[in-house]
């Protein structure tokens, strides 16, 4: 009766081997079944003349619109940041 009481309390509900997306998503990117990088590539929108640059998202220096000179992101520790008014879209994986 006491080993019955442990799948009844929710213990082994989850499937190790089929791990969710959601679980997936929040751990360490070298401790995901499938490793792979947090970073990616997004094109940026300038709100000024609306020209797209493409622009990585942990980028280390300050990225310019090729149009205006207008600043689109300015680096953080981690992913760079958007300057207010920039719309992006991230890029495909592949």
């Amino acid at each position: 009766q006491r080993s019955s009481d442990c799948f009844t309390m929710g213990f082994f509900d989850a499937d190790l081997s089929y791990p969710t997306v959601r679980t997936e998503r929040m751990k360490h990117k070298r401790r995901r079944l499938v490793q792979g990088p947090n970073s990616y590539f997004m094109d940026v929108s300038c709100p000024r003349c609306r020209q797209v640059t493409v622009v990585y998202s942990h980028a280390t220096t300050a990225v310019e619109c090729k149009g205006c000179s207008k600043k689109l992101c300015r680096p953080t520790g981690g992913k760079a940041l958007l300057v207010e008014g920039c719309g992006y879209r991230r890029k495909p994986d592949h």
